[in-house]
């Protein structure tokens, strides 16, 4: 029988709810716009060719991918703007050369001797390659360091190799999911583009062209916005939210577009059990806190709008997730439906096979998570 509402899903499911979905797009995307900026979300999010055509189609300039598979799977299905803004070992340059063929690629360096490799490898192909120079802006991942008096000269080392077209520089404000507040956040964002512009200027007083000046995450994105220097924005889990978002500022229950659906299976005094653990829900913490547990759990199954604080998902195992009952309203029964809004979305995208389109509580169709573990 094919599921006319969650009511006849199995579970664990996970289901994303369309309305949500565009209203994020069009949101993230009428911000964008409204200040200039051009808007390249980051694909990891929903690993989907048909939901990254919804951002296309609202406006977005392309997408980014986190692996050459899965710029791979995003190519195939003739979306043709890639970027790929972790550093790539030239050791893959025969796959950029075929992905060149079906799109306009770029990627990221941050060490001059592999931009010289990848310059080497262009040359060999016969091809062009566009490159950004990523900076670290307090994160302290990948990217040069902004304060060494070496940091201009490098980026302008880049432009110079032949092969290579240098776009601009590019930073990932990853810290500002550690925020504590939304002054916190705000400095984040004002501190990376004043590290951005600082590089970009060095960068063009030793006659480096920076077209582009591209940063990304969904915390500081609403900071991004008016902050001066940046060219482009790249959030990604904006098109989803969750349960981490909320706690940042930048999203609100109702604007959480992915949930799990799961079913109660056991029942003790204290506790309940429910048919999704670390394969459905990730093991990923609330910001680092252990106590937060690993999701929040609506109290309505249908409309998923406000969490029940007596439910605290405590514990999971591969299969199941242990429910502590304090003083929950809804005392759950084996075989009664629960709804969870997950810690972090994007990983939960990377679980499943396929994700359940949902118009409230009414199924519309399987959408095939078309990227998923594509990690290479």
């Amino acid at each position: 029988m094919t599921p006319r509402t969650i009511a006849d899903l199995r579970t664990p499911a996970v289901l994303v709810d369309v309305a949500r979905v565009n209203a994020n797009i069009s949101r993230m995307q009428a911000s964008a716009s409204a200040h200039g900026l051009r808007l390249r979300p980051h694909a990891k999010t929903h690993k989907s060719p048909v939901i990254a055509r919804w951002q296309l189609e609202a406006g977005a300039v392309g997408v980014c991918c986190a692996k050459l598979a899965e710029a791979e799977v995003f190519a195939d299905a003739g979306i043709d703007d890639l970027r790929l803004p972790y550093p790539i070992q030239p050791s893959n340059a025969d796959r950029v050369v075929r992905l060149l063929d079906r799109a306009r690629i770029s990627i990221v360096v941050d060490d001059l001797t592999v931009a010289q490799a990848w310059s080497a490898a262009m040359c060999a192909a016969g091809r062009t390659l566009d490159v950004l120079v990523k900076v670290d802006v307090g994160f302290h991942r990948c990217g040069i360091d902004p304060d060494s008096p070496d940091a201009g000269r490098m980026v302008a080392a880049v432009g110079s190799l032949p092969a290579l077209r240098l776009k601009g520089v590019l930073s990932h404000a990853g810290h500002g999911y550690q925020a504590r507040s939304e002054e916190e956040l705000a400095s984040i964002a004002a501190e990376e583009a004043r590290l951005l512009q600082q590089v970009a200027a060095c960068a063009r007083s030793q006659g480096a062209t920076i077209e582009e000046i591209s940063v990304g995450a969904t915390p500081t994105a609403r900071f991004n916005l008016t902050a001066a220097g940046p060219t482009e924005l790249r959030p990604g889990n904006y098109v989803y939210f969750d349960r981490t978002q909320v706690a940042l500022g930048a999203a609100t229950l109702r604007d959480c577009a992915l949930t799990v659906l799961a079913s109660v299976v056991s029942r003790h005094q204290d506790r309940v059990i429910v048919d999704s653990g670390s394969k459905t829900l990730s093991t990923d913490l609330m910001r680092g806190d252990p106590k937060a547990g690993y999701g929040l759990v609506f109290r309505d199954v249908e409309t998923g709008s406000e969490i029940d604080e007596g439910l605290h998902i405590e514990r999971l195992s591969e299969e199941h997730a242990t429910v502590r009952v304090m003083s929950a309203t809804r005392r759950p029964d084996p075989g009664d439906r629960v709804r969870i809004l997950p810690n972090h979305s994007c990983v939960v995208s990377n679980l499943v096979d396929e994700v359940v389109l949902v118009d409230g509580t009414r199924v519309l169709e399987r959408l095939p998570v078309a990227a998923r573990g594509r990690t290479w």
